[in-house]
């Protein structure tokens, strides 16, 4: 049993708190979309598709982003972080705040009121989908104190913390690399123009570079590598909250407290909206229960 409390989180595990199966995030997949077809319409309602093709540019601002990015991170990192980053920008994966707080609760009274304590919980953990509250609860079981899951919880949440980072950190390099080139191709294109003005079947060669390897890095940028960076920050940081959630869930499971008093503690970690929610349904449950006995 312990052996098994010590699974390590896998990659998609780490963004996928709620259920085994993930949703489509439609924000980020519509904005990436739309965006796309505005640059389509805004191309191809001028004139000639193929005039906005250019091999040269593309490789500069292409070839030199991921070569920035590549001295700048591990090799490894850098072709994992990229696959991983924009499946958890196109997927919504949170954690159910509200479900969460309700099994712990239910699970601490479960542990109440047997008289196996802890060890009950044993019995549901093949219900548990999300593999670092199973993991808390397997050591719970297990018998080990709060300082100890305390700590071998806070050890894998700062790990999975510094693989997200790595995500959001290769996006937002790209998101500065790809600029930067399309200007050192705008300046390539222009010193081919400048040097061939004695021939003006080649200036028009040089212009387009010029010009297409900015727009080129304008939309990687600012369509693409930015928008999901900041995405990836986001998630990143509602999903550090809901990891702290957990393992204060966890760690009251273990202490087995009274599920009002975990109620109390908890619903600080909640956002305002679920608290207002939250309230007013037990505001209209007690006002049912007021006219009924009425």
């Amino acid at each position: 049993m312990v052996g098994a409390a010590f699974q390590t989180i896998s990659v998609s595990q780490e963004f996928c708190w709620r259920k085994g199966s993930c949703s489509v995030d439609f924000a980020t997949v519509g904005g990436l979309v739309f965006g796309l077809i505005v640059v389509i319409f805004a191309i191809g309602a001028g004139g000639d598709f193929s005039q906005f093709v250019n091999v040269q540019g593309f490789v500069i601002v292409i070839g030199g982003t991921f070569a920035a990015t590549m001295i700048k991170f591990p090799i490894g990192s850098f072709f994992k972080a990229i696959p991983v980053g924009l499946w958890i920008a196109v997927s919504t994966q949170g954690l159910n705040p509200i479900e969460l707080i309700n099994q712990s609760m239910e699970f601490s009274k479960q542990a109440r009121q047997d008289q196996r304590r802890l060890l009950v919980i044993e019995d549901s953990l093949n219900k548990v989908n999300d593999s670092l509250f199973r993991k808390g609860l397997q050591l719970c079981c297990d018998g080990f104190d709060q300082r100890y899951i305390r700590d071998m919880l806070n050890q894998e949440v700062d790990q999975a913390i510094m693989r997200q980072e790595m995500s959001y950190k290769i996006f937002f390099s790209i998101a500065e690399s790809a600029p930067a080139f399309g200007m050192f191709g705008t300046l390539v294109g222009l010193i081919q123009m400048l040097s061939a003005l004695d021939d003006p079947t080649q200036i028009g060669k040089g212009l387009a570079v010029a010009l297409l390897t900015t727009m080129y890095g304008v939309v990687i940028s600012y369509l693409f590598a930015l928008p999901i960076a900041e995405k990836l920050d986001q998630k990143a940081r509602e999903d550090q909250t809901n990891r702290v959630l957990m393992i204060e869930c966890i760690c009251l499971i273990q202490e087995m407290k009274n599920p009002t008093q975990m109620w109390d503690f908890l619903e600080s970690y909640l956002p305002q909206k679920l608290r207002r929610k939250t309230e007013d349904n037990e505001m209209s449950e007690d006002k049912k229960e007021t006219t009924a006995d009425a």
